[in-house]
């Protein structure tokens, strides 16, 4: 039982079920499933980002395009869908996919060939590419009027309960937890963010790796800028304006660790989903939106505290060892 509530994924879900207790004492209906199932279907963009930048983070990187490259995505998505409609939805994803994964390529590509660090260059691909959002589109915007039907309501669509939005979010967590916990690609990643250069002795390519992460990173940027525009409906250049700030917050409160090698599938979706539910709770109980900040600022705060906390604390028990040996 000790060894269970070591799991940092255990404390943060307590803290989402209670949060939800302290809600649901405000706001009865709050904690009613089919209310639940549409802070959780709120909630699926940031939580699909917030598994794309963890890999990132995870090898001591971060990507602060993420959101920028949503938006120069969505854009591209949606001009294409007003001018040719007849674009099968599949097709606009698989060009999202791939247009994401070049604009990520593009900032993995300067990680490892230029070794220039991580948060300089996508420091500077964030404005690059808004700024590319805005000479594609002409500073115009793409409108409701403009979408067709199918490019709108093929998220909204509801199996088995749920809509499609949420099923793609569920499909893309079992892939990160495969990918983390069964493949390679997977404990490389955490490889490097514990010990880089242990990681070059044990064969990792340790600037390929990050390339790889990028890329990733970067398709998951654009998978979210179709999720975002089809259900937002509006493309324009502040669309996700600041949002990568939502998505490196996810990770921090899901105790990813920014300096790499600790961190979760679970703890990134949940970090998300108490993000979520604040985002839509604290409206509903009538927060202004100053203490909503506030609120989200301070839970960024204590889960930086905890895992600094946690990281000293594990640092310290081997020292006692090597001190006993």
């Amino acid at each position: 039982m000790k060894n269970f509530l070591k799991y940092r994924e255990i404390w943060l879900l307590a803290g989402i079920v209670l949060l939800i207790g302290l809600i649901s004492t405000r706001f009865p209906g709050f904690a009613d499933p089919a209310n639940l199932r549409q802070v959780f279907n709120d909630t699926s963009i940031l939580m699909i980002l917030a598994l794309g930048q963890m890999v990132v983070i995870l090898t001591r990187s971060i990507d602060l395009s993420m959101a920028s490259n949503l938006c120069f995505t969505g854009m591209v998505v949606a001009m294409l869908n007003a001018a040719h409609p007849p674009i099968p939805i599949p097709v606009l994803i698989v060009i999202a996919l791939l247009v994401g994964l070049l604009l990520g390529a593009i900032n993995g590509f300067l990680v490892w060939r230029l070794n220039i660090p991580s948060i300089v260059v996508t420091l500077g691909t964030l404005t690059i590419y808004r700024g590319a959002t805005f000479v594609v589109s002409g500073g115009a915007w793409v409108n409701a009027d403009q979408m067709s039907p199918d490019f709108i309501n093929f998220q909204r669509a509801a199996f088995l309960g749920l809509p499609v939005l949420s099923w793609i979010a569920l499909l893309v967590i079992a892939l990160f937890f495969l990918a983390m916990t069964r493949t390679q690609i997977g404990r490389s990643i955490y490889a490097i963010g514990v010990n880089p250069t242990a990681s070059v002795y044990a064969g990792i390519d340790v600037g390929r790796t990050k390339f790889i992460v990028f890329c990733i990173s970067g398709m998951i940027g654009g998978l979210a800028g179709y999720l975002w525009i089809s259900r937002y409906v509006i493309a324009s250049v502040e669309v996700a304006n600041g949002y990568e700030l939502n998505i490196i917050a996810a990770c921090v409160i899901g105790g990813i660790s920014i300096a790499g090698g600790i961190g979760s599938v679970g703890g990134a979706v949940l970090g998300a989903l108490f993000l979520g539910i604040i985002s839509n709770a604290l409206p509903v109980i009538n927060i202004s939106p100053f203490w909503q900040m506030a609120i989200s600022g301070s839970a960024i705060i204590l889960a930086v505290v905890l895992n600094a906390r946690g990281e000293r604390r594990q640092g310290r028990i081997i020292l006692r060892k090597a001190e006993a040996a």
